[in-house]
């Protein structure tokens, strides 16, 4: 019996008119600015008017889901009978999908009728929710929640996650650059590239001079990597930078002749660490690389 419910969280970048209208569920991770005491989710905070708060000098932080979260959210689709398939946002990037898990064990001895898995996706921002997607087309296509799972698993080792920043000072922040090759890298126009390993976690692979150049490479990474290009399935999401994505889409449809199938903003909880002008394409490939 297909009786299962998809689950993830706002760490996908799909908006939740878009999950729902795929059937799935999801719980919100937070942020707040620093200096304002209230706490958004990304349903709060439009993602133009968070990126605008960014480039006037906010700094947002942000918080995971936490288990009590997940074990309210997952009880109510137990009680109905329901199964539940959870797809988490990195763990190397979030402690999101660990409370997401510790919260399935302690229900499943509640509900030992039912069954609850959790997939790391490993992933982030619309990579994230480009596995979301794949696994609700096998739902739809007769998967059971266990066949769901293992190609969710699959899967999730051959996304090609890669992306740019306009700005490097946020990586700054982060500690992922030195202050030193930031002030140097915004003076010369230097761009870096970086895609998401095997751990869920971001890594600088190179660098180009130039937003134009910048947004080739995504464009040159997609050639390389990803298979059955014509039929690929590809998401862009971006951080307040509509004309840019667009742009990278109209390449690899001009060059691959594959339309994008989504467009979506980075969203303010990933935003708060990549910052305005962030970029990022993701489609799937032989591996993860």
């Amino acid at each position: 019996m297909n009786d299962y419910i998809i689950f993830t969280d706002s760490g996908c970048d799909i908006t939740p008119d878009s999950l729902a209208t795929w059937g799935v569920k999801h719980c919100e991770l937070r942020f707040l600015f620093e200096g304002d005491e209230t706490i958004y989710t990304n349903r709060d905070v439009s993602a133009s008017e968070f990126y605008q708060k960014m480039r006037d000098g906010a700094c947002a932080k942000t918080s995971a889901v936490n288990v009590e979260e997940f074990k309210s959210a997952f009880e109510q689709e137990l009680k109905e009978g329901k199964d539940l398939l959870y797809i988490g946002f990195s763990s190397g990037l979030s402690t999101t999908c660990n409370s997401a898990s510790i919260a399935a064990e302690e229900l499943r001895e509640q509900y030992p009728e039912r069954k609850l898995i959790v997939v790391d996706s490993l992933a982030a921002s619309a990579g994230h929710g480009l596995l979301v997607y794949l696994t609700v087309k096998q739902k739809k296509n007769g998967a059971t929640i266990e066949e769901a799972a293992a190609f969710a698993e699959d899967m999730k080792w051959r996304l090609g996650i890669w992306f740019t920043v306009d700005d490097l000072v946020y990586l700054k922040r982060g500690g992922r650059i030195s202050p030193t090759v930031a002030f140097v890298g915004g003076l010369l126009g230097i761009k870096p590239v970086l895609f998401m390993d095997n751990d869920g976690h971001l890594i600088n692979r190179f660098k180009v001079r130039g937003r134009k150049a910048a947004i080739q490479a995504l464009a040159d990474k997609f050639a390389e990597l990803a298979v059955d290009k014509e039929n690929n399935t590809v998401f862009i999401s971006h951080g307040d930078c509509a004309e840019d994505a667009k742009a990278l889409a109209a390449i690899i449809e001009k060059q691959h002749g594959v339309k994008t199938e989504i467009i979506t903003f980075v969203g303010p909880v990933i935003g708060s660490h990549s910052g305005p002008g962030t970029l990022a394409v993701f489609f799937i490939g032989e591996e993860r690389k």
